[in-house]
């Protein structure tokens, strides 16, 4: 491998975060490379924890690696103005994935770095009184956290870097040996997670800092994956070969119930942590940093240095967090008249800088079972209206555009009012979307009595679909305008929440693991707050109503792996997790392997039923022809099988 950014300092921009627990913030100070003695010193140690803050902007909130995550499973597919990034990773037939085009490395190309720092930093501050054990386990913990990402990923990757099995490396080296999968988990990433659950803090050294429950999320996480490794129930290859066998001498069902042991004692001792009340809290904008996430990659509005990109415009690349404008469809080209006699277009929904708007990109797509299966109930569970845009709401006058305005049936309406709706169910009555007299010039149709244009769940498409409001921008410097919707967003991309110790543990009961709570009382606390709202999106109005009770009686009697990963999805859809769900539990063919979505173009309301060829080697992404260029000696074997 070639290590000639193994103590380079990856990133410059700060963490700005706001847990009330906390009482500082880390202070980045921009370092163009470490060198080897700058860890010798307790401010090197300092600063080499910080860059591993710092780190994690170049992996979360990267849209090209926010697309390895989701792009190809039952959440997404690639919308109408996908590039090859994008075509490739939906296994659809428009692009072959390879070591070139898999986006997947962008997490191989920043984490090695880290790794190495956390080496040193380990490595050293052992030897300094001054360094407490639990700021060495925040190295432990990234360290960790990396390696755990890249298993996950890429299968069995190395270990020694260059100067032996975890150590610190000065000399960048061409050549590079892959560990296997059990190694990996049994010599790096259990030990250090099991150190940093014992020494780190219940609240974090820093506002977003590392913590004990933090660590042990990823533990318990780390443990039910490597279960599910060894159990291997598809016999799906795993690279380098070895056998499925734990080192240590255990058997799957001791790592289910780890992981329920470590989650439910995370739940029963959360520290400062918790669920908010309502889903709607967890991503709203200005709840931002709330004490239900545990971990997020930061940005701010107050400064261009600190928040990693410019406030005013961005280009998609580096530590920018432009992850949100993939799924954002082109809505600016909706329109309206100023005329109420004949159809004068005028730009109705104009681009804003606000979380229902953004930035569009078109590269990423909802499938259509997203829509109509994973969310089937819209009525009681709040999670579908606090995850989508669904209503498009004109916007005109602060663009300086002056009104009036009139949509369907040359209806008046003013700033605020619905101008295209995503309908929650399919009408009674169909859609008229020949569109004769009234041109939406997106392709929406009208319906009788409305206003607004309309789109049903199943005539979704490549190019017209439901944003994705949980990942929206959020700005308090917009003033009456309409902001400045082409930077990259300025909120954290959030990385791990309090929540998924409750899917953890129930993923693992449904495994065989037992306890004090089973899979369903497990999931029916996760069940019971998406019954509760606060606020209604698609209506933006308030709306009180506790559906806690019929959600839970909706809960099956008794669970199994797909009700799990279906709740997962409802939880989490968009935010990355849903490659690695159905990795880990082997469900992705059979979950995956067949979606439904409308055409690209103007007018597509026809589902059309896309095959995906989901082969057992992709259970592992390619090693990028990047690292395979740059090394020296065997790289056929050193290649995924199945990407050579």
């Amino acid at each position: 491998m070639k290590y000639t950014r193994n103590i380079n300092y990856i990133g410059t921009a700060a963490i700005v975060l706001f847990l009330s627990a906390c009482s500082k913030i880390l202070d980045e100070q921009p370092r163009s490379i470490y060198e080897p003695g700058f860890f010798t010193t307790e401010k090197g140690i300092q600063g080499g924890i910080t860059s591993m803050y710092a780190h994690l902007r170049y992996i979360y909130g990267n849209a090209y690696y926010y697309n390895a995550t989701l792009t190809g499973t039952d959440e997404v597919t690639y919308g109408q103005q996908a590039d090859d990034n994008f075509l490739a990773m939906d296994l659809s037939g428009r692009a072959e994935l390879n070591s070139n085009n898999s986006r997947a490395d962008v997490l191989w190309n920043v984490v090695y770095s880290n790794i190495n720092t956390a080496s040193g930093i380990i490595e050293h501050a052992a030897q300094m009184e001054t360094v407490s054990d639990a700021l060495i386990a925040e190295a432990r913990f990234f360290r960790a956290f990396d390696y755990f990402m890249l298993v996950q990923t890429f299968g069995g990757v190395p270990l020694d870097l260059g100067a032996g099995e975890l150590a610190f490396n000065t000399n960048p080296s061409r050549t590079s040996a892959r560990n296997t999968v059990p190694e990996v988990y049994t010599r790096a990433i259990f030990p250090d997670l099991r150190i940093a659950v014992n020494d780190l803090p219940d609240a974090g050294r820093v506002t977003g800092g590392a913590t004990k429950t933090l660590a042990r999320l990823y533990l318990a996480k780390a443990y039910l994956t490597y279960a599910w490794w060894l159990e291997n129930p598809n016999n799906i290859p795993t690279y380098p070969e070895t056998d499925r066998t734990d080192p240590d001498g255990h058997d799957a069902q001791w790592y289910f119930q780890q992981a329920y042991d470590i989650a439910t004692e995370a739940i029963d001792n959360p520290g400062p942590f918790g669920l908010q009340e309502t889903f709607y809290d967890v991503n709203l904008g200005p709840n931002d940093r709330n004490n239900e996430l545990l971990l997020y990659a930061d940005h701010t509005e107050t400064s261009e240095f600190y928040n990693g990109s410019s406030l005013t415009y961005s280009n998609g690349e580096g530590t920018e967090n432009f992850a949100g404008w993939m799924m954002t469809w082109n809505y600016t080209e909706i329109r309206s008249s100023s005329s109420n006699s004949a159809w004068t277009a005028v730009s109705s929904v104009q681009r804003e800088a606000v979380q229902a708007l953004g930035r569009p990109w078109v590269r990423m797509s909802p499938t259509i079972g997203a829509i109509t299966n994973t969310f089937a109930d819209k009525t009681n569970d709040s999670r579908y209206d606090g995850t989508f845009t669904t209503v498009y709401r004109g916007n005109w006058n602060k663009a300086g555009v002056s009104g009036p305005v009139y949509n369907v049936n040359y209806a008046p309406v003013s700033p605020g009012d619905a101008i295209l709706t995503f309908l929650d169910e399919e009408p009674d009555q169909a859609i008229d979307y020949s569109n004769s007299m009234y041109n939406s010039n997106v392709g929406a149709g009208i319906l009788p009595g409305r206003s607004d244009f309309v789109i049903s769940p199943r005539g979704i498409s490549r190019r017209v679909y439901p944003g994705l409001w949980k990942l929206g921008p959020y700005r308090t410097d917009n003033g009456n305008g309409l902001g400045e919707p082409n930077a990259a967003s300025t909120r954290p991309f959030n990385i791990a929440k309090f929540s998924e110790l409750y899917f953890i543990a129930a993923e693992a009961a449904v495994k065989g693991a037992s306890g004090a709570r089973n899979a369903r009382d497990l999931i029916n606390v996760i069940r019971a707050r998406a019954g509760k709202w606060r606020w209604d999106n698609n209506g933006n109005t308030e709306k009180v109503a506790d559906n806690s009770a019929a959600m839970v009686a909706g809960t099956p009697a008794t669970i199994d792996i797909n009700y799990i990963l279906a709740e997962r999805s409802r939880e989490y859809y968009g935010e990355g997790y849903r490659w690695y769900d159905l990795v880990r539990t082997q469900k992705w063919e059979e979950l995956a392997g067949v979606y439904e979505i409308c055409g690209p173009n103007i007018g597509d309301h026809t589902p059309i039923t896309v095959t995906r060829s989901i082969q057992p080697y992709h259970y592992l992404r390619p090693i990028p022809r990047s690292q395979l260029d740059a090394m020296e000696g065997d790289r056929e074997t050193y290649q995924n099988p199945g990407y050579n």
